[in-house]
């Protein structure tokens, strides 16, 4: 599913032009990019938990020469689903 599909299904549920819709799904976006950035946690109740996290710099190999290269420290995003999505998947 793409953003553009969203925006679809939105707007044919509430009837709101798909122009504004889509402002408010970027905006949310956005507001939840900033957010990451900033290092915050977001919760959204029923659905899931986006956090940061640190990946410890380690040592890595490479497959095809067999090197050993060092793999810097590096921040990922982590995604923990809610409850109701875990029932709902299953």
């Amino acid at each position: 599913m793409r953003k553009r599909d969203i925006v679809l299904k939105i707007s044919e549920k509430t009837g709101i032009k798909q122009v504004k819709v889509k402002e408010v799904v970027q905006m949310t976006f956005d507001t939840l990019l900033e957010a990451l950035k900033e290092g915050q946690r977001i919760e959204l109740r029923n659905f899931g938990i986006f956090q940061v996290k640190t990946r410890k710099k380690r040592i890595g190999r490479n497959p095809k020469t067999g090197e050993v290269v060092p793999v810097p420290e590096r921040k990922i995003v982590v995604f923990k689903p809610g409850l109701d999505m875990k029932k709902h998947i299953k």
